[in-house]
């Protein structure tokens, strides 16, 4: 039975020494690796040596029982929280490693709200039971507090024919069925541990187990009940499904593309269908165990495997039968430019960073024509640096960031019609576009209502096709546009002029025209903030969030604990972690998670300091070009509507 599990956790919960021990004791590896000796198995690359943290979802293959696991160790920072989503996608069950003496902390709670979207099975091991304040009772109160009330403390090992109390209630408060024939019958180890099995499996009930994975207490029975408690139900004799999770480009610069074969089987030579109508054949298949490789001829359902053939495909492909792309939650909100030494070709640099996009599609780099710049989007300053080392170890090049800044967005506040027409000689194509104000955070959506008489629907689709095919520039400050429905009203083209691209510039020039006839707004990444402190500190934090244009529901209190929930212009926040500790004494918790964007609070001194000039964007105009007498002219922007043909 093939079966994916991940190990999650807050920053040095102890989550890479305890997949050291889940390798050790299932004969995966001889010797235990820690971290802190610079010698554990999963975290192999250099950086992660150097740091002690784990930055990139390295996997590793274990076997116990009738089971074969491909183990995916996550980093715990949250500069990498994409790459830990990435990996969230494919697991069947995840585990979450939690201090005994920090408890729940920020990070955990990230963690476990995407395994909770997901509908990830999860159990959870308390780990450090050995160290001073280590306090179990206290962290399974507080994983009923703040993750979930569904959490059972198993004690025993289920796996060998026993299950305590504790287990025993919580099945039972969740099937009345089951608690009536137990009131009736008593407790039956079979039937009962069948349902639990289920009730995992439907994520209705979550096990806790406590240990130490540096002292190896626990670790080897958490084993065997994870083993006993977990199901996958793979087909091989469906059609080929699979979906790509990481993209890597190996020591040789051959690019391998990391997937998990859901359905079917897949063979080396066999052609994947993926993306928008790509097809590749997969010339090379890798079963991969830390750095080191195994080459196999094919590749049954429920195994994660690396192929090389496929050059287009993307973090989150579909393949095969699979045509579901899949979305992500977490992405940055800061972007940085990269300084380069004066003697470094910038744009030939170019292509290091797009190898590294590919490996990381959240880092969305954008190459400046004009000015000859390369920016990235990142998560934080950890990620930066990490970075500059990266680029440094793989590619020779020094580099350095300029201080990130926040990403911002526009939009409109009502309704408008924007025209475009594209003209010049032997070219034609005209648009009609109504721009109307979406939903807060809810993007860029498109459709039409124009006839088929006035363009045919494969000209329509590539109007829609040009408004979502990227990021387009809004006129405040050049930032990306959402929050926008766009409807194609009408259009012309011409049977004998109509060339390839003229679409694309009528319908851009109907988007920026009707942007110029409308009030635009400057949207900022606000923060959903839980702030947690004694209750006499309450008063201080409302002060600071007040002071950061924040706001907050009414504070509710636990014991001499004060909960502080609300939300925070990123700008204003993005450094308080720090201040909340200092002046709680390290006592105080913060959680800050992405809220959406929202109308930015310093919009005029925002639009003054990037100082976008909307008529100089070489990739957009709002004028209209017409033709007269066999020559091109522009029309401005606010003369245009008057001289459209439709």
């Amino acid at each position: 039975m093939n079966k994916t599990i991940g190990i999650l956790a807050h920053v040095d919960a102890g989550k890479t020494t305890f997949s050291e021990q889940l390798l050790y004791h299932t004969n995966s590896i001889k010797q235990r690796g820690r971290v802190d000796h610079q010698s554990s198995f999963l975290d192999s690359h250099e950086i992660e040596k150097q740091r002690g943290i784990t930055i990139f979802a390295d996997q590793a293959i274990l076997e116990y029982e009738q089971s074969l696991y491909y183990l995916i160790d996550t980093p715990g920072h949250v500069d990498f929280s994409p790459e830990m989503e990435r990996a969230i996608q494919v697991m069947d069950a995840a585990i979450i490693v939690i201090s005994a003496v920090e408890g729940v902390e920020a990070h955990t709670e990230t963690v476990w709200e995407l395994l909770k979207k997901h509908q990830v099975p999860t159990f959870f091991f308390i780990n450090k039971v050995d160290r001073t304040g280590a306090n179990v009772e206290l962290v399974i109160d507080e994983i009923r507090h703040q993750l979930t009330g569904d959490v059972c403390a198993v004690t025993t090992s289920i796996a060998t024919g026993t299950m305590n109390d504790d287990v025993i209630e919580c099945i039972a408060e969740r099937d009345e069925g089951l608690l009536e024939r137990y009131m009736q019958q008593g407790y039956e180890w079979e039937t009962w541990s069948t349902k639990m099995r289920k009730m995992i499996q439907s994520c209705e009930i979550y096990p806790c187990f406590t240990g130490s994975a540096l002292q190896d207490i626990g670790v080897k029975e958490f084993i065997e009940n994870l083993d006993f408690l977990t199901v996958t139900d793979y087909r091989n004799e469906l059609a080929f499904a699979g979906q790509v999770y990481k993209i890597r480009y190996d020591e040789s610069g051959t690019r391998v593309t990391y997937i998990k074969v859901l359905s079917g089987v897949l063979s080396v030579r066999d052609e994947i269908d993926y993306g928008d109508g790509e097809q590749e054949k997969v010339t090379q298949m890798r079963r991969y165990n830390g750095k080191l490789f195994q080459q196999i001829n094919q590749a049954v359902a429920g195994e994660i495997i690396a192929l090389t053939g496929l050059t287009k495909a993307v973090v989150g492909d579909g393949l095969g039968v699979l045509q579901e792309k899949a979305t992500y939650e977490m992405f940055p909100l800061l972007r940085s430019k990269v300084v380069f030494e004066a003697a470094i070709n910038v744009k030939e640099s170019l292509k290091y960073f797009r190898i590294l996009e590919a490996e990381d599609p959240s880092l969305n780099v954008i190459w400046e024509e004009k000015l000859q710049h390369i920016q990235l989007h990142v998560m934080g300053k950890i990620q930066l640096e990490v970075l500059e080392q990266v680029v440094f170890d793989r590619f020779g090049l020094h580099i350095t960031f300029e201080k990130p800044e926040i990403i911002y967005k526009e939009t409109i506040s009502a309704e408008t019609v924007g025209y475009g027409h594209f003209e010049p000689l032997r070219h034609y194509a005209e648009v009609h576009l109504r721009i109307e104000p979406a939903g807060r955070n809810s993007g860029i959506s498109f459709e039409s209502v124009c006839h088929a008489d006035h363009l045919t629907v494969g000209l329509q689709n590539l109007v829609g096709q040009h408004l979502l095919e990227k990021e387009h520039h809004g006129l405040l400050t050049g930032s990306a546009l959402t929050d926008m429905k766009v409807t194609l009203l009408t259009g012309r083209d011409h049977n004998k002029h109509t060339h390839g691209g003229d679409f694309r510039e009528a319908t851009l020039r109907a988007l920026r025209q009707g942007l110029e006839k409308v009030e635009n707004i400057l949207l900022e990444p606000y923060y959903q903030f839980k702030i947690i402190v004694h209750i006499e500190q309450m008063g201080r934090v409302l002060s600071d969030i007040q002071s950061a244009y924040g706001s907050f529901d009414p504070p509710m209190t636990d014991g001499d604990k004060a909960i502080l929930v609300g939300k925070v212009p990123v700008d204003t926040f993005m450094e308080y972690s720090s201040t909340l500790a200092s002046f709680t004494q390290g006592k105080g918790r913060i959680q800050l998670t992405f809220a959406g964007y929202f109308p930015c609070h310093n919009e005029r001194e925002v639009i003054e300091r990037i100082s976008y000039d909307k008529n100089a964007d070489p990739e957009y105009s709002s004028s209209s070009v017409f033709c007269a007498k066999g020559t091109g002219y522009t029309v401005k922007w606010d003369e245009a509507e008057q001289m459209m043909h439709c």
